[in-house]
């Protein structure tokens, strides 16, 4: 188990429409619908993130509206239509998970349009990555667009189009690495040359906009090695 040393005095929060914004890793940061600490992971100091469900209330009874939202911590003053990003993340599911089926929702989104109304993304399951079913390896990595394209709709009606398998796992570091241009996403993991992931038409209404940091339910999220390119 790493050891992790909370540093007090770095304790970020939102409620309701007041982001607190922040300085990590020299890029300004506000929290939006998160609970964010910076604590010391192996001497190395990375970004904690939790979904604030005072914030952003979750209704295990209807899972489709509650899920797949702005929970996330964004870069401010940003703006990027194409480019690459990157970052290693690592989660951890929470004891007495207010959502007994999460799986260490933990990913990136992109193209966040400053009121925080749309965004596109990509996430990862890593308790899914090494599972003993196959149909649950199966959902290991995710794409969605807010509002509107939630996992399950997608999952609906696309046949499994937006989801994919890789080999990964909960508690442990993961390079993420998206390339997104004009309507295509690409995603590879931990610098694999070959893509893990390819979203050939994205969906919703975000063209352009701003980076984030994005957690779900039920999910300790911790990020460092926060990289972003502007395509030019």
């Amino acid at each position: 188990m790493q050891k992790v040393l909370l540093l007090s005095f770095f304790i970020f929060q939102i409620t309701g429409l007041f982001a607190q914004k922040f300085t990590w890793e020299d890029k300004e940061l506000e929290a939006v619908n998160t609970k964010v600490e910076i604590v010391n992971m192996d001497g190395v100091q990375v970004l904690k993130v939790e979904r604030d469900l005072i914030a952003s209330p979750f209704d295990e009874k209807n899972i489709e509206a509650s899920v797949d939202g702005a929970t996330y911590v964004k870069l401010t003053n940003t703006t990027i239509e194409n480019g690459t990003i990157e970052v290693k993340v690592l989660s951890r599911i929470m004891e007495n998970s207010p959502f007994p089926a999460a799986r260490g929702f933990i990913g990136l989104a992109y193209r966040v349009d400053q009121e925080n109304k749309n965004f596109q993304a990509i996430y990862l399951r890593p308790s899914n990555g090494r599972a003993e079913d196959q149909l649950r390896r199966n959902h290991t990595v995710q794409y969605f667009s807010y509002p509107g394209n939630t996992f399950s709709r997608l999952r609906r009606e696309a046949n499994g189009l937006y989801e994919t398998y890789a080999d990964i796992g909960l508690n442990e570091w993961i390079t993420m690495r998206i390339e997104f241009e004009d309507e295509k996403a690409t995603l590879y993991i931990n610098n694999q040359k070959a893509p893990s992931f390819l979203v050939q038409k994205m969906l919703g209404n975000s063209k352009k906009g701003s980076i984030a940091l994005w957690v779900e339910i039920g999910t300790i999220g911790y990020f460092k090695d926060f990289k972003v390119l502007k395509k030019q």
